[in-house]
């Protein structure tokens, strides 16, 4: 990531240079013609101060244009917000005091221009055909798209596998709830794999930025695998962080559990922040607040939701609740009433049947 406040992230800037886009056609000319080319995207004061000699432009940008102006030996300057070329054949004159691991001369100006502005840079090596993206202290070597769509289809299969364990795991906790049964093992369980399956699928997401318009199809089945996952996710950590005011703490802490932590389900369950003083471990048994079920009743918006919760406590003693209960709740009349009365029991009886049918 940059260090430059509001600056791009590298998602960001590869999804400026994807296939499809103006300057990723330039980038493939120039490796046709075989010759090196150094770009910087993006045009403020701090760039201008790096620029020496060169020639001043400000014409329209055109992959053509980036091609003929890459055959001079300084650099291009883009301002990619306006799509426009602003110098040409400029010496760049970075600090030098900035550490760098590249070698070659144009890779090393390239890497210190990006930390140095926070700006995309990129590198076309002449002799070794390669596209390198600088931004901050990153880099990324630009792939064909065959490279990359590969990688995400191997990607989607497994996201596939996972999505349908999760559902398996998430009816057999649905079924514990309703009979009061669910344990901190039963939670665990059911976090790791929403865990899993998003990590899988923002990994995906990188692959959709960098594939640009060869990657709508892998876009199609990312929608389509990881969609409600986030909000299923937040819905169960609401439902059995043991303090709903540390929701936020326990929400990053699973977040930055690496990957030998995340199939620990008793470092899973810590991330809720349970203690066990009975010693029961995994077996301890909790009751789920109700959020993930009554998410799952229509027009019963999070707020009304939130106010059932607080009056009438948790999801055993909303499922004992009579319309005439909830009509006492702020925000919930006749029709709303009725229509979380009978939701659930509609629930609780789906749930029987998939569990023994």
């Amino acid at each position: 990531m940059s260090e430059h406040a509001g600056a791009l992230t590298m998602k960001e800037a590869l999804r400026a240079v994807a296939p499809g886009t103006e300057v990723r056609d330039g980038l493939e000319r120039i490796l046709r013609g075989r010759t090196g080319a150094l770009i910087v995207l993006g045009w403020n004061e701090q760039v201008a101060q790096l620029c020496s000699d060169g020639i001043e432009l400000d014409v329209e940008f055109s992959a053509t244009r980036l091609r003929e102006l890459a055959k001079m030996d300084g650099a291009v300057v883009v301002d990619h917000s306006r799509g426009r070329i602003v110098r040409a054949n400029v010496q760049l004159t970075p600090d030098t005091a900035i550490p760098t691991t590249e070698t070659g001369m144009r890779h090393r100006t390239a890497a210190r221009v990006a930390r140095q502005t926070g700006l995309p840079v990129i590198t076309v090596s002449k002799s070794m055909e390669v596209v390198a993206l600088f931004l901050g202290a990153e880099r990324h070597v630009l792939e064909s798209s065959t490279a990359i769509l590969g990688r995400a289809n191997q990607a989607i299969a497994t996201l596939e596998r996972y999505t349908t364990r999760l559902e398996e795991v998430s009816r057999a906790l649905t079924a514990l709830e309703f009979t009061d049964m669910v344990t901190i093992r039963d939670v665990a369980v059911v976090l790791q794999r929403l865990e899993m399956v998003r990590r899988i699928a923002a990994e995906i997401d990188d692959y959709v930025a960098e594939l640009g318009t060869d990657g709508r199809l892998v876009a199609l089945q990312l929608d389509e695998l990881n969609r409600g996952v986030s909000r299923d996710r937040s819905l169960v950590l609401r439902d059995y962080v043991a303090y709903p005011s540390e929701l936020g703490a326990a929400e990053s802490h699973l977040t930055w559990l690496n990957s030998s932590e995340l199939v620990d389900f008793s470092i899973v369950a810590r991330a809720l922040g349970w203690k066990d003083p009975q010693g029961l471990g995994l077996d301890l048994p909790v009751t789920p607040r109700g959020h993930r079920m009554l998410a799952r009743i229509p027009r019963v918006p999070s707020v009304v939701a939130d106010s059932i919760i607080a009056q009438l406590g948790p999801l055993p003693a909303i499922l004992a609740a009579s319309e005439e209960d909830l009509l006492t709740v702020d925000g919930v009349g006749p029709l709303r009433a009725r229509a979380v009365h009978d939701g659930l029991d509609r629930l609780a009886q789906v749930t029987v049947i998939d569990r023994f049918v």
